[in-house]
């Protein structure tokens, strides 16, 4: 959710960050702009729409110099226009870019108003800029007036300040949105994720919440909040820059829906071996505490949240923990009951969803036994704020759809919960079934991508329609919830979800030829119950595009159209079961138009509440 980069450099920086934020764009945005220092002039370019739009205005009005800032902005406070996109500027001296809320704006708007201050925008983020012009005229040094100003702000932001006195130097604060600094030879740079710096440097710091970053061609200086000097590690970047690039592919979410073979291969990784767990694998900290716990809670949003559902299934019946599974940005206000020897587990693909880190650091005041997190992204803050933690290893995921994250999210706590039902009952038979199954899921995986054909000629049933309803059972439940988001983040199509016995309570008044019904019919023990619930739609006529096994093809093709499943151990068919879901989602949003990429108004990382 809106994207920041900035860069110090001996070379003109326009073409950089244009070049990042081109690499920012999966982040979901509206308007883009750029800030250029030049021979202490600053300079200004701004537009509505995407980035490409805003090349055109460079090409026609170049913006040289080797300071500067840049931003997509998604919008919060103020319609998407070319008046409210970032950088934001006060007079002809400051300009800053901005992620995240203040969520005082509003007050210190007034109070700016009143000592004369005139506002171009309906941002909160011009009151910033506005507030470092008050900071720097009551003598302030730079760094102690951005210091002043992040002291009056209320909310979770990243800032990025650029002042023409001080014109070899950019200003960075993060306090509860991400920034890494990029370190160059020669020249350093500031942006809100690694990906937009790829392709200048692979050698990056990770600001922790409330640092303060002073950059410059030459070095970065870190402080904490009160300015006094710290350090942090330099990481390099696992990622490369092929891996932020289609390849091949139309769109990064069909290469990403491709990947997912490899990506649950590496998630699986070494943690197994002869069809067992691998113990090496996990930290000795991790099992002594897993051997401690009576109960779980899981928190996460969105894609992640369907995944935490289905992994209740799987603690409650494999390792019979019970287990509690709530979406983030309800948790937070609930009065909660926390039992002992509870672990708290937070599931984010980023690990910066607001939500969820706000849950989690809720979890520890609440005093859980242990936090945990699943994520894609070792160094986020979700990572590095739990006690513990369990990675995917997915790599980059471009698309704003969720795919090759949500497979490799359920592997991973699949995983776990075999390591959990091992401390306590699983046999060695029992773990090496599951473990066997788990081996399997690539080689299954493909044999349905092998036959994306398939799925792209079903997206034809699904191209004219309004709604579309998508029913399961049990543990198939949570990837209906699932397809059912797919199809409407990428689609526009409404789109629900229900547990196939709940039709009669209410979504049979819905059911005529008009209204598509994707049904999940996996060969387990409820196999006959659905099929009777699939008998209600036909009879009101439904039309139905079943999922299901060879075993069952005959008898439901008189139904509907079948697309046959490969056989796979029930306990794993879940994951199995979301890849034709994608497939289907994806082919249809193609057939319709819409920017598979980019679905409006959607935001990859979504880092405000």
């Amino acid at each position: 959710m809106c994207g920041i980069i900035g860069g110090c450099s001996q070379r003109d920086v326009a073409p950089l960050l244009l070049a990042g934020l081109q690499h920012l764009e999966y982040r979901g945005y509206d308007s883009a702009g750029m800030a250029i220092l030049n021979e202490g002039n600053l300079q200004r370019c701004r537009a509505l729409g995407k980035v490409a739009k805003l090349g055109e205005l460079l090409e026609q009005n170049p913006l040289q110099g080797a300071v500067g800032i840049a931003h997509t902005r998604w919008a919060t406070h103020g319609e998407p226009s070319e008046r409210n996109a970032h950088p934001h500027v006060s007079g002809t001296d400051i300009a800053v870019v901005h992620n995240g809320i203040i969520e005082n704006h509003e007050i210190l708007k007034m109070q700016l108003s009143q000592l004369g201050y005139e506002f171009n925008s309906e941002t909160d983020t011009e009151t910033v800029a506005h507030l470092l012009h008050r900071a720097l005229g009551q003598g302030h040094s730079f760094l102690q007036a951005v210091q002043t100003v992040v002291g009056q702000l209320e909310g979770a932001f990243a800032l990025v300040f650029l002042y023409k006195k001080m014109p070899d130097t950019l200003i960075a604060v993060r306090k509860g949105s991400p920034l890494v600094v990029g370190c160059g030879i020669g020249e350093n740079f500031i942006a809100s994720d690694t990906l937009a710096l790829l392709p200048i440097t692979q050698q990056f710091i990770h600001l922790e919440e409330g640092d303060v970053a002073e950059i410059t061609r030459h070095e970065t200086r870190l402080f904490d909040s009160e300015l006094n000097p710290i350090t942090r590690p330099i990481c390099r970047a696992k990622a490369d820059h092929a891996s932020v690039t289609r390849g091949e592919y139309r769109h990064f979410m069909l290469k990403e829906i491709f990947e997912q073979p490899k990506s649950v291969l590496a998630t699986v990784g070494d943690r197994v071996k002869d069809n067992r767990l691998n113990l090496d694998a996990f930290s000795p900290e991790l099992l002594a505490t897993l051997e401690k716990i009576k109960r779980i809670q899981i928190v996460a949003c969105g894609t992640s949240y369907h995944a935490g559902l289905v992994a209740r299934a799987w603690f409650e019946v494999e390792a019979r923990v019970a287990t509690q599974v709530d979406v983030a940005s309800e948790w937070r206000y609930h009065d909660v009951l926390v039992e002992p020897d509870t672990l708290f587990i937070v599931i984010s693909q980023s690990g910066e969803t607001a939500d969820a880190l706000a849950a989690l650091r809720l979890a520890k005041v609440r005093g859980y036994a242990v936090t945990l997190s699943i994520c894609n992204v070792a160094e986020s803050a979700i990572v590095r704020e739990t006690d513990m933690h369990l990675l995917t290893f997915a790599g980059p995921e471009i698309g704003v759809a969720s795919t090759k994250a949500f497979t490799t999210q359920l592997v991973a706590l699949f995983l776990l919960m075999v390591l959990m039902g091992r401390q306590r009952f699983l046999s060695e038979l029992q773990e090496e079934a599951l473990i066997t199954s788990l081996q399997h899921l690539p080689e299954q995986i493909d044999f349905i991508l092998d036959r994306s054909a398939e799925i792209e000629a079903l997206a034809k049933l699904l191209v004219h329609s309004q709604h579309a309803l998508f029913l399961g059972r049990n543990i198939h439940y949570p990837i209906a919830l699932e397809g059912a988001l797919k199809l409407k983040e990428l689609t526009y199509i409404h789109a629900e979800a229900y547990p196939a016995g709940e039709l009669k309570h209410g979504p049979l008044a819905l059911i005529d030829n008009n209204m598509p019904v994707i049904a999940l019919v996996p060969q387990d023990n409820l196999v006959d119950k659905i099929k009777s619930n699939l008998q209600e739609v036909k009879a009101r006529g439904g039309n139905l595009l079943i999922l299901t096994h060879q075993a069952n093809k005959e008898s439901l093709e008189r139904d509907g159209v079948v697309f046959v499943m490969p056989d796979t151990s029930p306990i794993v068919s879940p994951i199995l079961y979301t890849i034709p879901l994608q497939l289907l989602a994806y082919y249809v949003a193609v057939l319709k138009g819409t920017d598979v990429d980019q679905p409006r108004n959607l935001a990859k990382s979504v880092t405000v509440e």
